[in-house]
């Protein structure tokens, strides 16, 4: 049974608070294609409400969590309409323990992102 899960949650460095509101898709690549796996919008303190992943839907592989930054951007009114610098943010890794807690943040302005390996 696997006991691992993935989380995650987005940080808007712009305003120094969590970004609310925030779709986020998370998929796993089978032979390269990409399967969706989950979706969530972020709350009020800019993480999901569970786990993006668990259970029978979090196995090794590769995963690839899409951040829809561009709606959010333009919603907190850090950008204008029109072509964004930023737009989706795909972030893919791998998972080789799957009974593993893997986080994975992303710290959001307008002009870059970062992200890392939480706990």
């Amino acid at each position: 049974m696997v006991s691992g899960r993935l989380t995650t949650h987005v940080l808007d460095q712009a305003a120094g608070k969590p970004a609310s509101g925030l779709k986020i898709e998370l998929f796993r690549l089978l032979d390269g294609e990409p399967q969706l796996v989950s979706h969530a919008v972020t709350n009020a303190d800019g993480r999901t409400d569970g786990p993006m992943a668990d259970g029978e839907s979090f196995t090794p592989g590769t995963y690839e969590l899409l951040f829809h930054a561009g709606d959010y951007l333009k919603a907190a009114g850090h950008v204008s309409d029109g072509i964004l610098f930023l737009d989706t943010i795909p972030l893919r890794f791998g998972i080789a323990d799957a009974n593993q807690h893997f986080h994975v943040p992303l710290l959001l302005s307008p002009y870059g992102y970062a992200t890392y390996r939480g706990s």
